[in-house]
């Protein structure tokens, strides 16, 4: 039996017990390391945090939370708080307490199984709202993806390249001297891609091409987007060290056009494009931008300042999503950098957990669900769920995960990351919402550096 093929009524119930099918990850069996970040302590004047350092814990450890006001005087009263507490993005309802001056502890529910226990707190301190948050891992290493493989998983996308491969790139290449630098000569480059919906005309793909001025050869890197709809001045700033950079937006639409356009894009006309025809695999929004990140890596690998040794995809959010699927789809891709990625295992608040960015099927405050789910939807979803891009990686990979991100869940980064086979490494950042520090910034660079060394 096609394991996409459900019976009605739907497939939760199925779903609902997938994460009891798939075995747990080998970590023995491959190259991995994992970094945690130090926790340090804030200097806000509300304080939220756990009582072991590093905010990680296994299956059946007690994890106690902490909520501190940094206030003189205190008030005699205490500090009323709002505050939440459960699993990673279904954190229950609004309970509320008062925080004396030596601090109000809360003990985590005990979770049964591997995941993250959050802890958001509001309170109005001297008319200014106070927000915290902190999030318990409990045997991350354990998280096994809910989301299925589909059985034509690789026949599709297959047969999705060989479309690809039909349509004339037609690549275009205009110079931007003003983006240019002594350094580096800057150009904005467009190419063809695959039509949207099959059988149309082909679409185009737009993004900001940065190339050493001396005479190489150079590593190249594909720089992929988070999402929403923006401009793109490319990387001029990487490219000065050494590297051949591509920068692309994945909408169609020209990267250098007045920024009122994206923004009414962004709320109107393209506010929901994760959705557009989830339906339907062959004709989803997502079929395009992914066929069009490959393409980008074609022009790449053959430029002629290219070494013809390192190709790199490289992203965060929405571009991790994409860096992951192009290194599993182009076995030309030799290290991979995604950042919290996006859509990954998406399917995960049918198990009654976290599921990855752009919350497909997740409930409301109702407890009713944003998606009308249907059959449909969840094949789709299958078959452009980050997870089962990871599970064929043969690139080695640089990964990045925050505990308090609520954009794409770290439930939902270890789905995809545990079942990796390639060589991986992690950094886990226990404070970190969803935004990359310049400190991680710096360890994505000194990686980059390392593999092309290599």
């Amino acid at each position: 039996m096609n394991p996409l093929t459900f019976s009605k009524p739907l497939a939760a119930t199925l779903l609902a017990c997938a994460h009891l099918l798939v075995a747990a990850p080998a970590w023995c069996s491959v190259t991995a390391s994992t970094t945690i970040v130090p926790v340090v302590a804030a200097d806000a004047v509300l304080q939220v945090g756990l009582d072991r350092p590093t905010w990680t814990y296994q299956v059946g450890d007690a994890a106690t939370f902490s909520v501190k006001f940094n206030l003189k005087p205190y008030p005699a009263e205490g500090v009323a708080i709002t505050y939440r507490l459960g699993p990673d993005m279904i954190e229950g309802t609004e309970r509320t307490a008062l925080v004396p001056e030596q601090g109000l502890r809360l003990s985590a529910p005990a979770p049964t199984r591997p995941g993250f226990v959050r802890l958001l707190v509001k309170a109005t301190v001297q008319g200014k709202v106070q927000e915290g948050r902190a999030t318990a891992a409990f045997s991350p290493e354990k998280i096994v993806p809910v989301q299925q493989e589909p059985a034509d998983f690789d026949q599709f996308w297959q047969a999705q390249k060989r479309a690809l491969a039909a349509v004339e790139p037609q690549f275009m290449l205009t110079p931007a001297p003003a983006l240019s630098t002594a350094q580096v000569e800057v150009s904005y480059l467009s190419f063809q891609n695959v039509a949207q919906p099959p059988g149309g005309r082909p679409t185009r793909i737009y993004g900001v091409l940065s190339v050493p001025r001396g005479a190489g050869p150079y590593p190249a890197v594909l720089q992929v987007p988070g999402a929403g709809v923006r401009g793109y001045k490319g990387t001029p700033e990487m490219a000065a060290k050494g590297y051949i950079t591509l920068q692309i937006g994945i909408h169609g639409i020209p990267v250098n056009l007045p920024d009122e356009l994206y923004e009414q894009l962004n709320i109107g006309a393209l506010e929901s494009y994760n959705r557009y025809n989830l339906d339907n695999a062959h004709t989803y929004y997502y079929r395009r931008v992914y066929l069009g990140a490959l393409r980008a890596l074609d022009y790449l690998a053959r430029h002629p300042k290219w070494d013809g040794k390192n190709l790199v995809a490289q992203g965060g959010s929405q571009g991790g999503q994409l860096a992951i699927m192009a290194s599993a789809l182009d076995p030309r891709v030799t290290a991979t950098v995604a950042s919290y990625p996006a859509y990954s295992d998406v399917t995960g608040y049918l198990d009654g957990r976290a599921g990855g960015w752009p919350g497909l099927f997740r409930p409301d405050v109702l407890g009713q669900g944003q998606d009308l789910l249907s059959d449909a939807k969840l094949v789709t979803s299958a078959h452009y769920d980050t997870v089962n891009f990871a599970r064929r990686l043969r690139a080695p990979g640089l990964y990045y995960a925050g505990f308090n991100d609520m954009v794409t869940p770290p439930t939902s980064t270890l789905a995809a990351f545990n079942v990796i086979t390639a060589p991986r490494e992690i950094v886990l950042d226990p404070q970190q919402v969803h935004l990359t520090t310049p400190e991680h910034r710096a360890t994505i660079e000194r990686w980059l550096a390392a593999q092309v060394a290599k």
